[in-house]
């Protein structure tokens, strides 16, 4: 935990970019009867009926103090679905810079063998080099930057039953687009002195 606060207690440098990443399943819901329109005096009346048309992937990743978060929606959470969406942030969002420094999870997919399976070795030497891992603890999540991205993004974009993948992918990217355009930005307050405070239960107890 420790080690995550002091990342985010980093000064921004376009050099060594400071990235969170989260990932989701989102699930596909089919309305079985027509959902009847909110009018005075009255909500949105939905069935409590639904169709279940499987569960896709989201992966979320933001730079918080740059203001800009990058979605990519996925039919899988494999690990060459993770590599990929890597590869296309180093490679795409990130060309030009020194090294980048991942926030994220101990997920099983989140590993050096995700880019040597997914590529050849040299290529996956090359993209393992372009990164500092950072990992949260377990039960940590909620250091995660990301996820409070992610959050936002299911309370303005998917607080919903939606039925196709096609449909979340076209809301994600307006959703994104809008947010990014905004710079919008987390506040992130919670550090080392705070936690050793709050959170006193969690640090060994040394005695005399």
């Amino acid at each position: 935990m420790e080690r995550v606060l002091d990342v985010y207690k980093r000064p921004y440098d376009k050099d060594y970019p400071v990235i969170c990443m989260y990932e989701s399943p989102k699930q596909l819901i089919e309305e079985t009867r027509h959902t009847i329109a909110m009018k005075p005096g009255q909500e949105t009346r939905v069935d409590y009926e639904y169709v279940r048309n499987g569960v896709i992937n989201i992966f979320m990743a933001n730079e918080p103090l740059k203001g800009k978060r990058f979605v990519e929606v996925t039919e899988f959470k494999t690990k060459t679905d993770w590599a990929m969406f890597i590869k296309w942030i180093a490679n795409e969002q990130y060309p030009k810079a020194k090294r980048l420094t991942l926030v994220m999870d101990n997920y099983n997919t989140h590993t050096a063998s995700a880019f040597y399976e997914t590529f050849k070795p040299k290529e996956a030497k090359r993209l393992w080099d372009r990164f500092e891992f950072v990992y949260t603890p377990k039960h940590g999540s909620w250091l995660n930057m990301a996820e409070i991205e992610l959050h936002v993004l299911n309370g303005q974009c998917l607080n919903r039953h939606i039925s196709k993948m096609e449909i979340i992918k076209e809301e994600v990217e307006a959703w994104k687009t809008n947010r990014n355009n905004k710079n919008s930005r987390i506040n992130w307050q919670f550090t080392n002195k705070e936690a050793r405070v709050k959170l006193k239960r969690l640090y060994p107890s040394i005695k005399d």
